[in-house]
């Protein structure tokens, strides 16, 4: 009974000793006169609670020590701390609350190394709060519980002051937040549900207000320039005094009230939109609004529909212009540039102007681009008074490469214009078309010397092949290798000519060998030619045949041209003139007159060819045939003789044929060769997948096929059909909708 007695004692000491301590330091902490804590002092205590939770007979000292813990804490927030905030309001409400909150981390920390002994054994064996969170425990429950409203209400108040302009103590707000995350042990829950969330819902209080009266007094640059702010400074608020977490959720909450509720209306906005900034270009604030709007969810859907009707309008105005220009140029006959050429002009300077919008302003964003494509796949696919737009774009390309075209420019400038040309190519649904059309302008600039710059037109096949592949350009890159060879062999020609005198016929000749693979086809007549002509072709025959084995030389009258001297009683003139003109002219070297039959049985041509030649001698401007009767048309019935009265100013004119419009054949030869690529491409694929169904062989067709030409699904069925009573193809039995590929 003594050791009984003896040991109660110590425990009240102890209780005495432990409370005295707590006292002390509260004093400390309030800033009361007060020693600190010698070394003696702290060892006593730290010595007395180990004795008091190391006796054997007593097991519940150490959870009478824990609960003590807790209570000189809840004393000292319920007598000093709740009574010093509830007298405060406001900012200095929060600041008193920083201030009891550090003080009261030190009487936690020194508690907890007084208490050390506990969270060692005791805690650990229990599974408790370790006595640093236990004492933010009694905090939250004591003081947090009972002043997280007025917090809050603070914090959000001191938070729309900034908002509206006023100046705050950041720093004081960055140390309550912490208040809330640090009173979580490692949650933010109590953040989020007592602060996060009402703060959210403020700020999209705050911030509909302001959009509403935005969206009404100012225009749409206004606007943005506003909301781009807005997003700045939220930005630097959540960085500077929010919890990370807090970042986006508040960005999209202010994205959505300033952006997304309003998005029609702001993009819509009359004389301040979009379509008005795109009319004004007003570069900077297109790039602002496209900036703003990729922040949101489907946010550059409208913007980009607007974008297209925009390029759209524009082109589509600039493809009116071109109609209007198209018929008023027949009606007067006007030699003024061709308005298709204009068109395409302006449609390239459309190109560059918003394809810089693209890539620079709208940083060539996926559904701008998109959008952007779509509206030249219109623009580009437009004709213009019957002429479709692949043939205008290779005349265009003609102009620019010939020698005489109507644009002066220099070589950069033609490299340059021939690139941004090409690339409109890659919108034309008909490239097949552009290919035959261009190859037949090549043709006319290389056999008549029209080309300004054999690099030119290298450069140009060269962009065709990087934007198309090597199936468009390859019989065009064989055309201009073919002219040089061709150089070559008539350089050949004329030192056989020198070295063998009696070769020579009488008359300069010069010849243009081809390869018929690469060059458009002509059409080839048995056209006998006058005496003088034959003699320059046998010439060159007996020399080709001397240097070329194994090749026969096929001759295309219609391509050729002459020069002839013609005396008439005024003076001499030299007339350029198309070789069936001048076998014409030569029959009156031995003839007076001649009548329509005798001149077509002379020469052994058709009607159509007869018709087109001698009118161009006697019903155009150079009258160098006199016709009876006396009129525009020619018939089987005229008559014809040499008009040695005709004069001109000139000592060397042109006398060109009536143009022929090819345009048909050449849609028709195209067609055709489009029938063999669907025939090629539905085999290979069948070759391939050995059996598909009907839906799947179309899609695939078509879809390898546009790289040179949109196929017509009726084209596609149609050339099913046939193959399949070619026997390359079979229905299968038991499901007609699929296909059998036939080895």
């Amino acid at each position: 009974m003594p050791i009984h007695a003896e040991e109660t004692v110590d425990i009240e000491g102890g209780m005495a000793v432990l409370k005295k301590s707590v006292t002390k330091l509260t004093n400390i902490l309030e800033g009361l006169p007060e020693m600190p804590f010698n070394t003696m002092e702290y060892m006593l205590l730290c010595t007395t609670i180990y004795n008091m939770c190391t006796m054997k007979i007593h097991y519940d000292l150490s959870a009478q020590l824990y609960e003590e813990y807790k209570k000189s804490l809840m004393d000292y927030l319920d007598s000093l701390v709740l009574p010093s905030l509830r007298s405060k309001h406001d900012e200095y409400m929060l600041k008193e609350l920083v201030r009891r909150w550090f003080n009261y981390k030190v009487m936690v920390r020194w508690l907890s190394r007084f208490f050390h002994y506990l969270d060692r054994y005791f805690v650990k064996k229990w599974s408790l709060l370790p006595l640093r969170e236990a004492g933010i425990a009694c905090f939250r429950d004591v003081v947090y519980g009972e002043m997280k409203g007025k917090i809050k209400d603070a914090v959000i108040s001191l938070i729309y002051q900034e908002r509206e302009g006023s100046q705050i103590d950041r720093a004081l707000l960055n140390s309550v937040v912490e208040i809330f995350i640090q009173i979580g042990l490692g949650s933010n829950e109590y953040y989020e549900v007592n602060f996060e969330d009402p703060l959210l819902r403020d700020t999209a209080a705050y911030y509909s207000r302001k959009a509403s009266k935005w969206i009404l007094e100012d225009s749409c640059p206004e606007y943005m320039l506003k909301a781009e702010e807005c997003f700045k400074q939220e930005t630097d608020r959540a960085d500077r005094y929010l919890h990370p977490t807090t970042k986006q959720k508040l960005i999209e909450n202010v994205e959505h009230q300033l952006l997304s509720v309003n998005e029609i209306q702001l993009l819509e906005k009359e004389n301040s939109g979009c379509l008005a900034l795109l009319r004004d270009d007003k570069v900077d604030d297109l790039e602002r609004m496209y900036r703003l709007f990729s922040r949101i969810p489907e946010g550059l859907t409208h913007f980009s529909q607007l974008f297209k009707q925009h390029v759209t309008a524009e082109g589509t105005a600039f493809v009116s212009q071109a109609e209007n220009a198209a018929r008023d140029k027949r009606e007067k006959r006007d030699a003024a540039d061709s308005p298709q050429l204009v068109l395409i002009r302006r449609i390239i300077e459309l190109h560059d102007k918003y394809i810089g919008y693209v890539q620079e302003s709208f940083q060539n964003h996926t559904v701008l681009n998109k959008a952007f494509k779509e509206a030249f796949d219109v623009l580009c696919n437009k004709d213009v008074a019957s002429t479709s737009s692949a043939e205008m774009l290779a005349s265009f390309c003609d102009d620019v490469l010939k020698i005489a075209g109507s644009e002066k420019l220099s070589d950069e400038e033609i490299d340059r214009t021939l690139e941004k040309a090409v690339k409109l190519l890659s919108y034309i649904n008909d490239k097949d078309l552009f290919a035959e059309f261009s190859r037949k302008k090549l043709a006319r600039r290389l056999l008549f010397d029209r080309y300004a710059n054999v690099d030119h037109e290298r450069s140009m096949l060269t962009c065709l092949k990087r934007q198309c592949g090597g199936q468009l350009s390859s019989k065009m890159e064989g055309m201009v290798t073919d002219l040089t060879l061709a150089k070559e062999k008539q350089s050949s020609f004329e030192d056989y000519l020198d070295a063998n005198p009696h070769a020579y016929p009488g008359t300069d000749l010069s010849v243009s060998v081809l390869t018929t693979g690469f060059w458009p086809s002509y059409k080839s007549s048995d056209l006998t030619l006058p005496d003088e002509m034959v003699k320059c072709i046998e010439a060159f025959k007996k020399f080709y045949e001397c240097s070329t084995k194994n090749r026969r030389l096929s001759w295309i009258y219609s391509l050729g041209t002459c020069n002839i001297n013609a005396k008439f009683d005024a003076k001499s003139i030299e007339l350029t003139v198309a070789t069936y003109q001048a076998a014409v002219l030569l029959l009156f070297n031995s003839a007076d007159r001649l009548s329509y039959a005798e001149i077509k049985a002379q020469l052994n041509s058709t009607d159509e060819d007869m018709v087109r030649v001698l009118h161009s001698l006697s019903c155009a401007r150079y009258k160098i045939l006199k016709k009876a009767p006396m009129t525009d048309t020619i018939s089987p019935n005229d008559i014809f003789e040499f008009n040695f009265k005709f004069t001109d100013k000139m000592r060397r004119i042109k006398v060109p044929l009536p143009p022929v419009d090819e345009n048909k054949k050449m849609i028709e030869y195209v067609n055709k060769d489009r029938r063999y690529a669907v025939d090629a491409n539905i085999v290979r694929i069948m070759k391939s997948r050995k059996a598909l169904g009907h839906q799947q062989l179309v899609l695939e067709c078509i879809q390898q096929l546009s790289r040179m030409f949109k196929p017509d699904v009726n084209l596609i069925k149609q050339r099913i059909e046939d193959l399949i009573i070619r026997e390359f193809l079979q229905r299968d039995q038991e499901d007609p909708n699929v296909y059998k590929y036939m080895a």
